[in-house]
């Protein structure tokens, strides 16, 4: 996976989902904003300017990059709370898929 850049673009509606999820875990909450971080990373500009193509590379990068469906699920969750609540973007969430897990699969 990619280094992550601590001086990546990222808007103040990154932080958003704290405040309007307060009931999630303090993890949780550092867990988005990583997602969101990464996203915006690949993006190369901030999440609240996304389109549903960035989305779709996005999601593939990942997976050609080996990165394991659990942590690709996070990604989506993340991605869904910043989409619907905080931008109310719904067709932005509408491009996010989800990752099946398989029992099969050595990665998950």
């Amino acid at each position: 996976m990619a280094t992550l850049s601590t001086d990546a673009p990222i808007s103040p509606l990154a932080h958003a989902p704290r405040h309007a999820h307060a009931g999630l875990g303090s993890h949780t909450q550092q867990d988005y904003v990583s997602h969101f971080r990464r996203f915006a990373t690949f993006l190369g500009r901030t999440p609240d300017t996304a389109k549903p193509e960035g989305i779709r590379r996005f999601q593939l990068d990942q997976h050609e990059k080996g990165v394991g469906p659990v942590t690709i699920n996070g990604a989506v969750s993340a991605l869904r709370v910043l989409f619907l609540v905080t931008l109310k973007r719904r067709d932005l969430a509408r491009a996010l898929v989800i990752n099946r897990i398989h029992a099969s699969c050595p990665r998950c």
